[in-house]
């Protein structure tokens, strides 16, 4: 695979970053704490080596947490907007890339769920639910 590069922002725009390549993971992660982070049923992280992230713009809005109790989880997010940001996990070996944050096409697509047993009782597939390309009509 030749390389490429995308790049990713935070909502506000004030954070921006770029990765190169990827370590051939994107994944669906149904943890607690991924869906606490991210306030939604699931989280969608692809990876990188720390080597092939860096922040282009904005390193100074990025905040990080670091929950006590974990191996390797922490959280990064814009100080601005509160928007979910790349983090480097904890051993340093990984950076984990939230995809809905990124501006372009990574060129890998999710390949697993992973914290299955820990799902939200709630949740439900996508693809049974109605699709709608915009709001839909107010009924």
């Amino acid at each position: 695979m030749s390389e490429y590069q995308v790049s990713g922002s935070c909502l506000c725009g004030e954070v921006q970053y770029q990765i190169s390549g990827h370590m051939g993971m994107f994944q669906y992660c149904h943890c607690s704490r991924c869906r606490k982070v991210t306030g939604s049923a699931h989280a969608s992280n692809l990876f990188v080596k720390p080597e092939q992230f860096r922040w282009t713009q904005g390193e100074e809005f990025v905040g990080r947490y670091e929950p006590a109790t974990t191996k390797y989880f922490a959280t990064c997010f814009c100080k601005k907007c509160g928007c979910n940001l790349p983090w480097l996990s904890k051993s340093h070996k990984v950076v984990i890339i939230p995809a809905g944050g990124l501006d372009g096409d990574p060129q890998i697509t999710p390949s697993q769920n992973i914290f299955w047993g820990s799902k939200a009782c709630w949740y439900s597939g996508t693809e049974q639910l109605p699709h709608n390309e915009e709001m839909p009509p107010r009924g």
